[in-house]
């Protein structure tokens, strides 16, 4: 909660805490871990066409070090991230999660005006809740994107830490 505090302070547009904090979290749980997987970083996604300058990423960054001490924030405008993935505009935050990698990491989290906690699962919170781990529908549309799934999963190595794991591979689908 006080990494979603912090965040919310910053009054980005349409802002989410996603993809690898909320979903190991939820492996963590499911797993009966007592302590949290450490995260390499906790990224933070909003959407603001009026300025898609990295620079301003890096300022919200610095901005979040700030407010919190030792965690590894990943800020990005999803306005931009478009251009760096070679795919069209997004039109918004929820969005860009639709064409992240897998359906398990394609979710966010954030407090709305009263502080209550508001969850995002574009592709719903099953593949999530049942340790499935497959490809979102936008990356089973080319070879390059499932290619890219499949180094992915290779890097990460889930099913090493987390052995309740199902892995959904190209020949599966």
């Amino acid at each position: 909660m006080e990494l979603l505090e912090a965040v919310k302070l910053l009054d980005l547009p349409d802002w989410w805490i996603c993809a690898g904090f909320v979903r190991s979290k939820i492996w963590d749980t499911l797993h009966d871990f007592t302590h949290r997987t450490r995260l390499q970083d906790i990224d933070v996604i909003y959407f603001n066409p009026d300025n898609m300058l990295e620079e301003e990423e890096k300022r919200f960054e610095e901005m979040l070090n700030n407010l919190t001490s030792g965690i590894p924030w990943s800020v990005k405008n999803q306005a931009r991230m478009h251009l760096r993935n070679h795919v069209a505009p997004y039109t918004s935050s929820v969005d860009a999660m639709t064409k992240f990698p897998e359906t398990a990491t394609a979710l966010g989290v954030k407090l709305d005006q009263q502080h209550k906690l508001v969850l995002s699962a574009p592709h719903g919170i099953e593949d999530l809740i049942g340790l499935e781990v497959r490809p979102t529908p936008f990356f089973m549309l080319t070879q390059n994107r499932m290619q890219a799934y499949h180094k992915r999963i290779e890097n990460k190595e889930w099913k090493a830490h987390w052995p309740k794991l199902t892995i959904t591979h190209l020949k599966d689908i």
